[in-house]
């Protein structure tokens, strides 16, 4: 998720910097004020408890700005990411920031500072309340605005200052030229991210095909275990030769011998990429689960996985004509054979699926027609998981 955090004095253009970055990343805008003025117009307790403490010249407790803010990210589950106006304000808050994110296994992706000059401010602010009529931002309103910002906003960005978040925008200039300078870094940081796909369907769903069109866009290296097997049978290594009976009738090998060799494709490519797709694999629920540990043992995850859906009569059709190419499998040979392939992956791939739905990764593609239509399908997701940043 892209979880952003906007300082920067009155007059700055925080409020339009964040509509267009709500509107570009799918953001949720969480405002602490609004959060607060929405409890008080629906009378609700917390809303009367807070009227109450705010006409009596208070604030609202940090204990009731942490239930507004974690009620409001626990309804917004659909969201990419949420940007943050008007909090943290103070040391605690941003501990209990981090602390929502922690138990949420997230964190703030950047925290951007606008920069502007208390002059330029001023003749923003004076030139925005004669165009809307607002008589409360007066000049001296605006100066004890500016004086307030300059003593308890930017002592708070101490907090974060050895976190490499920080991250000052010049914000004088044209919104476009603004937005662009922030951009600038969003989308540096979408690009640093990891993505490992998993690339699922039954045989003759065309994975092969889009994996690889995949992997060249996005810069990911393809981890095919048909492939890798093959080759180890080609070269007769003593992997080879246990691993053959099983290819030739189409068979999940022993996840002993599996792992060795996802853990080689691995380390050869470590550092190469940005990521991984993987194709073929995982096969079983338990693959799955392997798969899980050993990205974390490389700091990774799956981002997403693709499911390819493609209807019976239609793969029937391709491995019947893939028999009669040089990619031909040893279970094209027949009907029989091609039957009895497809019924062990059906057999295996159930408890799959199911696995990674548990977890909200699966994205359904239909499969059916060309193949350059197909992948337009495929790649909107998978660009849209990948700023699942965490």
């Amino acid at each position: 998720m892209l979880n952003i955090i906007m300082f920067g004095p009155p007059g700055a253009g925080k409020g339009t910097q964040s509509e267009r970055l709500m509107q570009e990343y799918n953001l949720t805008y969480i405002s602490t004020g609004e959060l607060l003025r929405q409890e008080i117009r629906e009378e609700s307790e917390i809303g009367k408890k807070v009227k109450e403490r705010i006409e009596g010249g208070g604030l609202a407790d940090d204990e009731t700005i942490v239930k507004l803010i974690n009620k409001t990210i626990k309804s917004h589950e659909s969201s990419e990411g949420f940007l943050f106006d008007g909090f943290p304000r103070t040391y605690v808050q941003a501990y209990i920031l981090d602390g929502l994110f922690l138990r949420r296994q997230q964190k703030i992706t950047r925290i951007f500072i606008l920069e502007l000059s208390d002059e330029v401010c001023k003749r923003r602010l004076m030139q925005r309340a004669k165009e809307q009529d607002r008589k409360d931002d007066n000049e001296a309103v605006i100066k004890k605005r500016l004086q307030e910002y300059h003593q308890k906003t930017l002592p708070l960005l101490e907090f974060y200052k050895n976190s490499g978040l920080l991250t000052k925008i010049d914000a004088s200039g044209s919104s476009d030229e603004i937005f662009s300078r922030i951009k600038h870094y969003i989308n540096e940081d979408i690009r640093k991210q990891a993505i490992n796909v998993v690339m699922f369907g039954y045989p003759g769903a065309g994975m092969t095909t889009q994996a690889n069109r995949l992997a060249d866009e996005l810069n990911l290296k393809c981890i095919a275990t048909r492939e890798i097997l093959q080759q180890e049978v080609k070269d007769q290594t003593s992997l080879g030769l246990q691993i053959q009976p099983y290819m030739e009738k189409g068979l999940l090998l022993p996840d002993e011998i599996v792992i060795r060799l996802i853990e080689k494709a691995l380390s050869e490519t470590n550092g190469d990429g940005r990521g991984y797709v993987f194709k073929g694999y995982p096969r079983s629920l338990v693959q799955a689960y392997i798969l899980d540990g050993i990205l974390k043992k490389k700091g990774n995850s799956i981002t997403c996985v693709i499911n390819l859906e493609v209807d019976y009569i239609e793969l029937m059709k391709r491995l019947d004509e893939r028999s009669r190419t040089e990619k031909k499998m040893p279970y094209d040979s027949s009907a029989t054979t091609i039957v009895a392939r497809l019924e062990e992956h059906e057999k295996h791939s159930r408890g799959v699926l199911e696995y990674y739905r548990e977890h909200n990764q699966v994205i359904d593609v239909n499969g059916m027609g060309d193949i350059e239509d197909v992948y337009k399908r495929i790649r909107e997701p998978v660009i849209k998981a990948s700023r699942n940043l965490r």
